[in-house]
């Protein structure tokens, strides 16, 4: 189901993503990362034009003038891909309605899950419709629904606003399962960048708590507000999301709980031993600076005896998914995602729910 046509900067976009992709421009180089992979050269491509066009860092704008930039820069790109249903929706909690959006994949091959997922946007700016596209591509390609929450948002809702609304929100879901078509413990969380911080504090309080989600899919998380980690200088320029732009959301999120870094709601990677928590998929790219904090996240998920499964998008950089209507290796990475989200909650409703 398409709800507009393609619009012609989508299309020219595209046209050059596939000239950047064929061999006539394989004698283009870009920058390497350590283990010798090229950033795609598409994504090259953007980063020279804003920087030709001298575009302001986001730790140089307000959070009013950040929203409005992202969604003059996401909105004219979406590009609507098909799935069988999308339904407005609203999940209550204690602090009033959230605006959700289901999404229902085509096809007869459904697996009887659900994935709450939240948008990312470094806590501050994303909504439903900024993270459209990739909910749509990842609840195709997972063959299960996909219900989109939106969040409140900082500086107006700051920490711990955007947790307690992930949390209520995944509670909602897991008491009126049967609403879905699903059962409580076949509830998958997810998220990208700061809504995938969200997800993973939520499946940890909820394991912690007695209800644990079926699955966690976590996509460049930030994980980590105390750590120093080599990515953090080795891609601070240059590749989408810089050291002082995550200081920025951070500094509008926490506020005047900025003494709560190490918290386990803000940093989930110090969350005390215990309980095992749920199987994960965790989604690192190799040109971003959250990369290493992800890959640390997933060991942590390890130790603590959770099934892990990794993937490292190595020649793309932090907010691929926003670039899945006009970049052909970001639809395939999000769609490598999809598949093996898929495959994870396949196998953990095999062996963990009961058939009804």
């Amino acid at each position: 189901m398409r709800k507009n046509p393609l619009t012609f900067q989508l299309l020219i976009l595209r046209t050059i993503d596939r000239l950047l992709e064929s061999r006539f421009f394989r004698f283009m180089r870009t920058p390497k990362n350590e283990n010798g992979v090229e950033l795609s050269r598409f994504v090259y491509f953007l980063l020279k034009l804003r920087k030709l066009g001298k575009v302001a860092a986001l730790n140089s704008l307000t959070p009013e003038q950040s929203r409005e930039r992202w969604l003059k820069e996401l909105l004219p790109l979406r590009a609507n891909f098909p799935v069988a249903e999308v339904r407005p929706f609203r999940v209550p909690t204690s602090s009033g309605h959230l605006e959700a959006r289901l999404y229902i994949p085509e096809g007869p091959e459904k697996i009887s899950a659900l994935m709450v997922y939240f948008h990312g946007g470094g806590f501050v700016f994303g909504d439903l419709e900024t993270a459209d596209d990739s909910c749509r591509l990842l609840c195709q390609e997972s063959r299960m629904p996909l219900l989109s929450v939106a969040y409140r948002l900082a500086p107006e809702n700051p920490f711990p606003a955007a947790v307690e609304d992930a949390e209520a929100a995944v509670r909602w879901v897991q008491q009126n399962a049967d609403l879905f078509g699903v059962r409580k413990e076949s509830i998958v969380v997810g998220g990208n960048s700061a809504g995938a911080t969200l997800a993973a504090v939520t499946a940890q309080v909820l394991s912690m708590t007695g209800a644990p989600v079926l699955a966690q899919c976590l996509i460049y998380p930030m994980i980590d507000r105390t750590g120093s980690y080599e990515s953090l200088q080795r891609y601070d320029h240059d590749f989408y999301f810089n050291f002082g732009e995550r200081e920025w959301f951070y500094t509008h999120y926490l506020q005047e709980n900025s003494g709560m870094a190490s918290d386990p709601r803000v940093s989930p990677i110090h969350a005390p031993g215990g309980v095992a928590l749920a199987p994960a998929l965790v989604v690192t790219a190799g040109f971003d600076i959250l990369r290493d904090e992800g890959q640390a996240y997933a060991r942590y998920l390890r130790q603590r005896g959770g099934k892990t499964n990794e993937l490292c998008m190595e020649p793309l950089a932090h907010g691929f998914l926003n670039l899945v209507s006009i970049h052909s290796g970001s639809r395939r990475a999000t769609r490598e995602i999809g598949r093996s989200l898929h495959d994870l909650a396949q196998s953990e409703l095999r062996t963990r729910v009961p058939r009804r």
